[in-house]
């Protein structure tokens, strides 16, 4: 897993995340996995000065769950921008595509009527092999991606609407 192609290294450091704040939306279903997304989401912020108590981490039982709260929490208005961040695994049975088909329908919905931006860090993938890899340590971490994402669609947000 690299970031070779991705945004990522082109806006490494010019972002700014201090004062922001951030509902990092995670769920515990495949903790180990999560929890390394989480602290790649959390590295970025303080790589980009925000501070850790700047970055609320709310914790949901699965990837099911995450729309609903990311929902919430966008309706809170206490958030410059939502991450959601969880890990589904196939398995032998159609129940991953449940869940994988829900969670990103569902965030997609919470994104485009949110007034905040709502950023997608679900991993979704065949093994946990594939899952350990995206969840590593670094800028390759979907967590640490995500973040970066956030900070950048909040600047986004803000040329719209006139307030950068």
């Amino acid at each position: 897993m690299s970031t070779t192609g991705s945004y990522i290294d082109a806006l490494r450091g010019g972002l700014d995340a201090s004062g922001l704040r951030v509902a990092i939306v995670a769920s515990r279903f495949n903790a180990d996995i999560t929890d390394s997304l989480v602290e790649g989401a959390r590295a970025a912020l303080r790589e980009h000065g925000g501070q850790d108590e700047d970055a609320a981490v709310i914790r949901v039982p699965g990837a099911w769950e995450l729309p609903q709260t990311a929902a919430r929490a966008a309706e809170s208005g206490r958030f410059d921008a939502i991450i959601a961040l969880g890990c589904v695994i196939r398995g032998e049975t159609p129940h991953f595509h449940y869940v994988c088909e829900e969670a990103s329908l569902g965030l997609g919905a919470v994104a485009r009527s949110a007034d905040v931006p709502v950023l997608f860090g679900v991993l979704t993938t065949d093994d946990r092999a594939q899952a350990l890899a995206r969840a590593g340590r670094g800028r390759d971490n979907k967590g640490y991606e995500a973040a970066v994402a956030a900070l950048e669609m909040i600047g986004v947000y803000r040329s719209l609407r006139g307030t950068s």
